[in-house]
């Protein structure tokens, strides 16, 4: 794709230069060299290889915050992906966190392999190796192996997950081959990587029998909704988020009468990039405690 393309799709033409971007970006609270407004400019100008050799083209966190502030609706997470993409055509490597083990994780899990993907699961679980639902797992077993040195068990909430799903009679079907969604290949401009990735779990799912994915993760459950098809096509199945679902069956859940007052961040992909918002909430009070919201919450969540 040539720039004058990512420009058109993106919207970014349309820039006004108000620097509303800039002003929410939270990159920029802590950069100040950082600026949304500035890295369009420089491609608007005709000068696409000052942006591809820029460490800055690394910095986005492609939040979405922007989005919600932009008069012209420019798309600046799309157009930092797609730059990303030509930048590593011409061999820059990106900036990593974690010195890039996600990346070379998932780099692995694109090939033909052996996985102890299940291993997690304890014997009062009710899964099954094909059916209706089919619960993607993501990333959380190999958190376990990652963060281990932080004490963060990452496999209790797909523990939990599944015992929910138990809960309003959904037994789920939980696989040892599906994959990473890729979407931190995508994030950091590797299509190919992604696209293997996604072709592996569809067919791992369609395998299955699935005629529904459940996700726990927004991450994965954003993969599959915003990016999947445009790599492999329509999908042969519906996906749902695990907060949509169960608030949908409120009245199979008890949730225990809680007294505490917690709060709630939105994550950017399941509430700015998937527009949910209420369902978290309505599964919060649905547990008795008090719910206090952040300053900056629902679209504004930073």
């Amino acid at each position: 794709m040539i720039f004058k393309d990512i420009l058109r799709q993106t919207r970014a033409t349309y820039c006004l230069d108000c620097g509303k971007c800039t002003g929410s970006c939270p990159v920029s609270r802590v950069d100040v060299a950082y600026s949304p407004r500035s890295t369009i400019e420089r491609v608007l100008a005709g000068r696409p290889e000052a942006l591809i050799n820029d460490q800055h083209l690394w910095s986005c966190l492609t939040c979405g915050l922007c989005t919600t502030r932009c008069p012209s609706d420019v798309d600046y997470p799309a157009f930092v992906v797609a730059a990303r993409v030509e930048a590593r055509k011409t061999g820059a490597e990106g900036v990593y966190a974690h010195n890039a083990i996600m990346q070379q994780l998932m780099g692995i899990m694109g090939q033909t392999m052996q996985q102890n993907r299940t291993g997690w699961l304890t014997d009062d679980l009710q899964t099954a190796t094909k059916g209706d639902d089919f619960y993607f797992v993501g990333c959380l077993p190999y958190f376990d192996v990652i963060f281990a040195d932080l004490g963060i068990v990452s496999t209790d909430a797909a523990r939990d997950t599944v015992r929910l799903l138990n809960a309003i009679g959904i037994t789920p079907t939980v696989s040892g081959d599906e994959r990473c969604c890729g979407a931190d290949l995508l994030l950091n401009g590797d299509e190919e990587g992604f696209r293997k990735l996604a072709e592996i779990n569809v067919q791992t799912i369609a395998a299955s029998g699935a005629k529904r994915v459940i996700f726990s993760c927004p991450e994965c459950y954003n993969a599959f909704r915003n990016d999947y098809a445009r790599y492999v096509g329509p999908l042969p199945f519906e996906t749902i988020h695990l907060t949509e679902l169960l608030a949908e069956h409120l009245d199979k859940l008890d949730l225990g009468d809680m007294a505490e007052t917690v709060t709630y961040h939105d994550p950017c992909r399941l509430g700015r990039y998937q527009s949910i918002y209420e369902e978290p909430r309505a599964l919060i009070q649905a547990t008795g405690a008090e719910l206090t919201e952040m300053r900056n919450n629902r679209a504004q969540a930073l």
